[in-house]
């Protein structure tokens, strides 16, 4: 084997900008001569710069007819075809993972790391969140998705074996690797851009608003977040992005909701350095927006469950950003709000905060970790 290896980057799919893109963009900036693999790729001309200019290798799963809208409903298909992916001539195998990146085929020769963003939510752990949701919920159809998805999560376990080493997004994700495969790993946090998401001028004013921002699907709980302003009409709420629980969560809202859709990064940012606080009620594996958040100088009211307890300090802890609520409820919701107003917080102290999680600190981290391995692995090898 040459001092220079080959590498693979796998990916489950790219269709948008979420936080998984952000760790692949940071990846392919550090390994810019990797090969880029994925299920299907339909990312926006927009965006492809932002993983320099690449187009992954995709599977038979691009060409069926209509696949740019509806490829999630083939999920059934996700493992084959994931499996069909050809990357036997590489030396390493980054698979960059949150449904079936990781269970691409990989022989003995070579060192496959995953980094987990979590293993499979709709397989594992959130089925009763996604399947009503999709009309799933009761029924012999709910019937026939709970066997699919049996077999899903049966194939997930299964095909973990095929990592060499996992790192997880979070110590949160890290316990849910061990519980769900049973294997150990190690957590590198993902990049943040702190040099983007920044303090607004000296001069400028925060809002009397507070704001909350993510792609809309049910796990993320925006009734629960548009419920809980119902509830305290004389503040005002904005909220970002879009997803399928959007329509029916502004039909339903009140008043003193405003719906700003998707937005681009610079007005997220604007968003962001203007209000009181984020806004957050997922209970999610680590959670880049309450940290950017925190980066623009912006406290934090976040559900307590979570990577979210790692990334922001609560009120009995020294330097606070934020305060948590403990049920994802409006009324408990509601409540933290108003333990918000009464506490103080610091920009500073967020911005400090944020930092921890800065993109220099993933690439140091993770370029030492490949590197580290690689060594062992080909060490063993002889």
């Amino acid at each position: 084997m040459s001092d220079e290896p080959r590498m693979a980057v796998a990916y489950d799919w790219l269709q948008a900008w979420r936080g998984g893109e952000t760790v692949l963009a940071a990846v392919l900036r550090l390994y810019p001569n990797a090969d880029l693999f994925a299920l299907v790729d339909f990312l926006p001309d927009a965006l492809r710069p932002r993983i320099g200019g690449k187009r992954a290798q995709t599977t038979f799963v691009q060409k069926i007819p209509g696949a740019r809208r509806y490829f999630r409903f083939l999920l059934p298909l996700f493992p084959s075809a994931i499996e069909s992916l050809d990357v036997s001539r590489y030396d390493i195998v980054l698979s960059i993972s949150h449904a079936v990146a990781k269970g691409v085929r990989t022989h003995k020769e070579q060192l496959h790391i995953c980094y987990c963003n979590t293993p499979m939510r709709y397989a594992w752990d959130l089925r009763e969140q996604y399947l009503p949701a999709d009309g799933l919920g009761a029924g012999w159809k709910g019937g026939l998705a709970h066997r699919m998805l049996d077999r899903l999560r049966d194939w997930d376990r299964r095909t973990s074996d095929r990592v060499t080493h996992f790192i997880a997004n979070s110590q949160f994700i890290r316990d849910r690797i061990a519980r769900c495969y049973g294997r150990d790993a190690d957590v590198i946090y993902p990049p943040v851009d702190t040099s983007f998401y920044t303090p607004g001028p000296e001069t400028a004013t925060r809002g009397d608003y507070y704001v909350a921002a993510s792609h809309w699907v049910p796990y993320k709980r925006l009734p629960v977040i548009v419920q809980a302003f119902a509830q305290l009409p004389d503040r005002t709420l904005v909220i970002a992005g879009a997803g399928p629980e959007t329509a029916a969560a502004r039909a339903a809202a009140p008043a003193n909701v405003r719906f700003e859709g998707e937005v681009p990064r610079d007005r997220m940012r604007d968003l962001m350095r203007g209000a009181r606080a984020l806004v957050f009620a997922a209970e999610e594996d680590f959670g880049i927006v309450p940290v950017e958040a925190q980066a623009c100088g912006t406290p934090v009211i976040a559900f307590g469950r979570g990577g979210v307890l790692e990334t922001v300090r609560a009120p009995t802890e020294a330097q606070p950003t934020g305060v948590f609520f403990d049920e994802q409820t409006p009324t408990a919701l509601a409540g933290a709000v108003k333990r918000f107003e009464a506490a103080q917080f610091d920009a500073a102290d967020c911005r400090a905060q944020a930092e921890r999680f800065d993109t220099a600190n993933f690439d140091r981290a993770i370029t030492s970790y490949v590197a580290d391995r690689w060594r062992a692995f080909r060490g063993a090898r002889g």
